[in-house]
C-alpha cells in the first residue's frame, strides 16, 4: 500500500497523509509523508550512539502493535500486556549494544515478551493467592483473637501501666497509635531493627504481666487480639465538640465580659452547634482517609505476621500432638517383618502421572542437552535450584553432583540427593541425615529416614522418626517449585510458552510417593508386631501415624493429583488394619465411614478425570497454559475441575 493512500477508519482510501498519524506507516517527526527507511540494525546504533529517542521511537511503533496483540494473547489481559510490552522495551533499551548486529530483532523482542508474559502470569497468579491467603487468615485471626480479647481487655491497660516507659511507648507506638516499623524507630530515636526487637520484648514482658493476673495467653495470640482490639473508633462528634469547647473555653472575650453565666452558657452551645456543623465534613473525610489507611497498613502488618503465626502455630500444634500423644510406641519395638520392599504405584496412581505425556504421543519422556541447558545455567548463575532443573531436565548427575558440592546445606539438593533409585545405602543416610539438619521442621525428612531405617533393620530408630514427624506441622516435598523451576528452564532453552508450561509440569519425577507407599506397609507391618506382643495401644499409635501421613498429601500447595490418590491410598492402608468399627475423627464417625468416604473421593476423582479426557482436545494453548497455573495455584484436582466445568461435561 502506498503511503498517502492507505484505508482510514472506514475503509475508505484517504488521499492526504494518513488516518492523523494512526496509520501502521507513522511518519518521523518533522518529515510528514517520508518514511523512516533505516533498519532496526542502524536504529539500534543511532540510540546507542547518542542515546537518540527518535531513533527509538521508531523502533517502538515498528514493533508494538504485533509485541502487544503477543502478549495479549499470552497474559489476556489488556492492562498486563501492556506492562509486558513495556517491559520488552526497556529491556530492548538495555541492550541495545548487544542487538545492534542481530539480523532479525523480531525474533529477540518476541521470545523476551514471552518470558515476560510468562513471568507476568506467574507472579499474577502468584499476588492472587497471596492476597486471597491474607484475607482468609485476616478473617480467621480476628475471629480467633475475639475470645483472647475477652479475656485480655479488662487487665490491658494494669499490665501497661506495670511496664517500664521504653516498653509502653513502644506497644503504644506500635498498636495503638499503628505506627510502622521505620515511624517508630524515628520516634524512639533507634534503628528498625532495634525498634522491632523492642516491640517483640515489650509483647512478652506484657503478656508475663498477664500471666500474673490470670491471663495465659500465647505471645502471637496477645499481638492479634491487641491490634484488632485495642482501638476502637470514636464517635465522630466528639472530635469536633472536644476542639470546639476548648477553642471557646479559652477565649478571652468570654471570660472579659460581665454577661451572665445563663448567657455565656447559650453563646458556648450556640457558637459549638455552629462549629461542630462546619467541621464534621472535614471530621467524616479525615476519619475515611485515616480508616483507609489502618487498613491498608493492616494488611502490611497481616503478610509479615504470617511467618510468626505459622512459628506460634506449629508450636502449638507440637504441644497438642504431645498432649495427645502422652505415650509413645513402646521401645524397644518387636521385630517387623517387612514386606517384598518397593511398592509399585496403583492403575490409577500411575495413569494420572501419564495422563498428559499419552495426550502428547510421547513415548519416553524429554531430555535436553547439556548445550541447550547451558544459558539457563548461566542466567541463574548456577544456583541450587537452576542446577536441579537442568539435572531433572538433562539427567546429567554431574549437575546433581555440582549442586550437592556446592550447596551441601539446601534441603531441596539434599532432597534430590537422597530420594533417587540408584543411590547407595551409605549415601542415601547421609543425605537424609543433611535434609533432616537443612529443614528441621519439615516432617517429610522424618518420614523418608524412618523408612531408610526400616530397611535396614532398625525399628527403634524408625520408630522415633515417626514420633519425630507426627509432631511437626510442616510437610513439604517442593514439587511446586520444581515444577515452576522446570518452567524457566525449559522455556529458556527455546521451547515456546505453552510446551514448556506442560512439559515443565508432567515431566516431573515424584519418587517420594512410591517411597512414603512403602513406609506405610512397614508401619502396618509394624502394628502387626506389636499387636502379636499384645501391647495394642502401641499398635494403634503406629496406625494413626500412617493415617496422618495420608491426610497431609491434601494439604499440600498445587500438588499434583497423583499425589492426591497416593495419600487417599496411603489412608487407606492404615484404616483397613484397624477396627472398622472403632471411632476415628472428629466428627462421630468410625474406621469404616472414611473408608467409604475415600472411596467415594477416589472415584469421583476418577469420574473427573475420564470428563477431563473428552474435552482435552477442545483446550486451546491458552486453556493449557491457564490450567496449569491453575494447578500450581490451587492444585491439579481443582484445574482439572475449572475447566471441565468452562467447557462443559460431555
Amino acid at each position: 500500500m502506498r503511503h498517502g493512500a492507505c484505508p482510514d477508519a472506514k475503509g475508505r482510501q484517504a488521499d492526504t497523509v494518513c488516518c492523523a498519524g494512526t496509520c501502521p506507516i507513522a511518519t518521523r517527526p518533522g518529515t510528514l509523508g517520508k518514511v523512516d527507511e533505516r533498519s532496526d540494525q542502524q536504529l539500534l546504533r543511532d540510540y546507542q550512539a547518542g542515546r537518540s529517542e527518535e531513533a527509538f521511537a521508531e523502533l517502538v511503533r515498528r514493533h508494538v502493535d504485533h509485541l502487544y496483540s503477543a502478549a495479549l494473547r499470552m497474559v489476556c489481559d489488556a492492562h498486563l500486556a501492556e506492562d509486558v510490552t513495556q517491559s520488552t522495551f526497556l529491556a530492548l533499551a538495555r541492550k541495545a549494544a548487544d542487538l545492534a548486529d542481530r539480523p532479525v530483532l523480531s525474533g529477540w523482542l518476541h521470545r523476551t515478551a514471552q518470558n515476560l508474559a510468562a513471568k507476568t502470569v506467574r507472579s499474577d497468579v502468584r499476588r492472587r493467592v497471596r492476597e486471597r491467603e491474607v484475607a482468609i487468615m485476616n478473617e480467621l485471626l480476628v475471629a480467633e483473637s475475639e475470645g483472647v480479647w475477652k479475656q485480655v481487655a479488662p487487665h490491658l491497660d494494669a499490665a501497661l501501666g506495670d511496664l517500664n516507659d521504653p516498653d509502653r511507648d513502644a506497644l503504644l507506638l506500635r498498636f495503638f497509635e499503628r505506627k510502622s516499623a521505620r515511624e517508630m524507630a524515628q520516634a524512639l530515636r533507634i534503628t528498625d531493627e532495634a525498634a522491632q526487637k523492642r516491640v517483640t520484648r515489650a509483647v512478652e514482658r506484657l503478656r508475663q504481666g498477664l500471666e500474673k493476673r490470670g491471663v495465659c495467653v500465647g505471645a502471637t495470640g496477645l499481638t492479634v487480639a491487641v491490634s484488632a482490639h485495642a482501638v476502637q473508633t470514636a464517635p465522630v462528634a466528639l472530635a469536633g465538640t472536644i476542639s470546639t469547647t476548648i477553642a471557646l473555653s479559652g477565649a478571652s472575650w468570654i471570660t472579659a465580659t460581665n454577661i451572665t453565666t445563663t448567657t455565656a452558657q447559650k453563646i458556648l452551645i450556640t457558637a459549638s452547634v455552629l462549629l461542630l456543623g462546619a467541621a464534621t465534613p472535614w471530621v467524616l473525610q479525615h476519619r475515611s482517609h485515616v480508616r483507609l489507611r489502618e487498613e491498608n497498613e493492616s494488611l502490611r502488618q497481616q503478610v509479615g505476621r504470617l511467618e510468626h503465626i505459622a512459628t506460634e502455630n506449629e508450636r502449638l500444634s507440637k504441644q497438642v500432638a504431645l498432649a495427645k500423644n502422652s505415650q509413645v510406641p513402646r521401645l524397644p519395638a518387636p521385630p517387623v517383618q517387612r514386606g517384598s520392599g518397593s511398592v509399585d504405584l496403583s492403575a490409577d496412581e500411575r495413569e494420572a502421572a501419564r495422563r498428559i505425556a499419552q495426550l502428547l504421543q510421547e513415548d519416553q519422556a524429554r531430555r535436553l542437552t547439556v548445550d541447550q541447558i547451558k544459558p539457563y545455567l548461566d542466567q541463574n548463575h548456577r544456583s541450587a535450584a537452576s542446577l536441579l532443573a537442568a539435572f531433572r531436565a538433562t539427567g546429567d548427575l554431574a549437575l546433581l553432583r555440582e549442586a550437592m558440592d556446592k550447596f551441601p546445606s539446601d534441603p531441596q539438593v539434599n532432597f534430590a540427593a537422597s530420594t533417587r533409585k540408584d543411590v547407595s545405602p551409605e549415601d542415601r543416610r547421609r543425605g537424609l541425615d543433611a535434609f533432616k539438619q537443612a529443614a528441621p521442621e519439615n516432617a517429610l525428612a522424618n518420614y523418608l529416614s524412618a523408612l531408610d531405617y526400616f530397611k535396614s533393620g532398625q525399628t527403634d530408630l524408625a520408630v522415633r522418626e515417626l514420633a519425630a514427624a507426627s509432631g511437626k506441622s510442616e510437610f513439604k516435598d517442593y514439587t511446586l517449585e520444581f515444577m515452576q523451576e522446570n518452567d524457566d528452564a525449559w522455556r529458556t532453552s527455546g521451547y515456546p510458552l505453552t510446551e514448556a508450561k506442560i512439559i515443565a509440569t508432567t515431566s516431573q519425577e515424584l519418587p517420594q510417593l512410591a517411597q512414603l507407599k512403602e513406609l506405610t506397609q512397614d508401619t502396618v507391618a509394624l502394628a502387626n508386631s506389636y499387636r502379636q506382643a499384645g501391647d495394642e495401644s502401641s499398635a494403634q499409635m503406629v496406625l494413626q501415624m500412617g493415617a496422618d501421613l495420608g491426610q497431609r498429601f491434601g494439604g499440600l500447595k498445587g500438588e499434583p493429583l497423583v499425589s492426591r490418590l497416593v495419600g487417599v491410598a496411603i489412608e487407606q492402608i492404615a484404616l483397613h488394619a484397624m477396627d472398622p468399627n472403632s471411632p476415628y475423627g472428629a466428627g462421630g464417625g468410625t474406621v469404616s465411614d472414611r473408608i467409604n468416604e475415600l472411596t467415594q473421593q477416589r472415584s469421583a476423582i476418577r469420574d473427573l478425570t475420564s470428563h477431563f479426557g473428552t474435552v482435552q482436545a477442545s483446550m486451546s494453548s491458552q486453556d493449557w497454559i491457564s490450567y496449569i497455573d491453575r494447578w500450581r495455584a490451587f492444585g491439579e484436582q481443582a484445574a482439572i475441575q475449572w475447566m471441565v466445568d468452562k467447557h462443559g461435561h460431555p
